[in-house]
């Protein structure tokens, strides 16, 4: 049997090194036929060997990119490269598929089931104590189905990965990384990076896919400073369109909150309608429903909603007295009930 081998390292801040190589390996029954090797120098290798540790941890998931494993070979000059053995995703990125769209976004039918593959990886990363730290279109692989007629989408990408302390309290990081466009607003101001951060770049996911645009509406060249200053300003919200379903647009706001403290978990949108294909949790009336809740609809009309809530806060306790809570309706899904929100909708006095 013959694995054919495709090697495929980009350049990023780790490596200064860009090669492609086909070649066949006799390795009978050991491997897929196809696999895709992501390689470093040995002596730059230290963010794949992470990555190769964090497969490790969690194992096999239906939408978690497999690691097959690890080897480390020698080039006839004799540079030591270091490799990981990742399942092919013969469909390229989810990047990839939105700029197939020119700019015009996918269907949200497909939206939406893509978005559920990915809820569950991530869902399943935080529940096994990790923050992908790096949630992006460049890093959701489509990978092809066993029929071969689909792709699925799964989660890659952990050379930024790490740890996290389930506490009460969100721990200053130091050592916090990301792609600049998708960090949330407590990552670029107060440098935390927990499971809720992925949460936002989830949001910021999803929207790209709605509209085939970013999530700043940026252009390519933009400075970082100038992608900060976006995300800094608590006035300033990602622009949700008013084409999208009444399901998306809440689903986006469940997401997009500057406030970690009411930003939705993995966990509580897998029961939203949007990717659960249930209405019932919703009211029927989206008007009733947005007014009682933490958004405000624009004073003007407008092509575009955009989200408005309250900015984030250094000082938590004050910002909690602006808010009053309700009990939940009998009817309201159970995982959206939890030890951080207990409440189906959040009001201002």
């Amino acid at each position: 049997m013959y694995c054919y081998i495709i090697y495929t390292l980009f350049f990023n801040s780790f490596a200064s090194r860009v090669y492609f190589q086909h070649f066949c390996l006799e390795k009978e029954g050991l491997f897929p036929e196809f696999m895709e090797v992501k390689s470093a120098e040995v002596s730059s290798s230290a963010p794949l060997q992470k990555e190769k540790q964090v497969h490790d941890n969690l194992r096999s998931h239906p939408y978690i990119l497999d690691c097959y494993g690890e080897e480390t070979t020698t080039t006839k000059n004799g540079r030591m490269i270091y490799n990981i053995l990742l399942e092919y995703a013969s469909g390229g990125t989810l990047s990839s598929l939105i700029k197939q769209f020119d700019g015009c976004g996918l269907p949200e039918s497909d939206v939406s089931t893509y978005t559920r593959c990915i809820l569950e990886g991530l869902h399943y990363i935080h529940g096994n104590g990790y923050v992908h730290c790096d949630m992006k279109p460049e890093n959701v692989l489509l990978v092809s189905d066993e029929n071969g007629d689909s792709f699925v989408p799964k989660i890659g990408g952990f050379g930024l990965a790490k740890r996290y302390l389930n506490s009460k309290r969100m721990k200053f990081d130091p050592n916090f990384g990301g792609t600049p466009l998708y960090r949330a607003p407590e990552t670029v101001m107060d440098r935390i990076q927990e499971p809720l951060c992925d949460i936002w770049a989830l949001g910021c996911i999803v929207l790209e896919m709605l509209t085939g645009q970013n999530v700043w509406n940026l252009k390519p060249n933009m400075e970082t400073d100038e992608i900060f200053g976006k995300i800094k300003n608590r006035y300033e919200m990602p622009k949700i369109p008013t084409h999208i379903s009444k399901e998306g647009k809440d689903f986006l706001k469940r997401c997009l909150v500057r406030n970690p403290k009411f930003r939705f978990t993995a966990e509580m949108l897998l029961c939203h309608p949007f990717v659960s294909g249930s209405d019932d949790d919703l009211n029927n009336d989206a008007d009733d429903e947005l007014s009682d809740s933490s958004f405000s609809e624009p004073e003007e009309s407008s092509d575009d909603e955009r989200v408005n809530c309250s900015p984030l806060e250094n000082d938590a306790d004050d910002e909690l007295s602006d808010w009053s809570f309700s009990e939940p309706e009998e009817d309201y899904p159970t995982c959206w009930r939890d030890d951080r929100v207990k409440i189906k909708r959040m009001k201002f006095k």
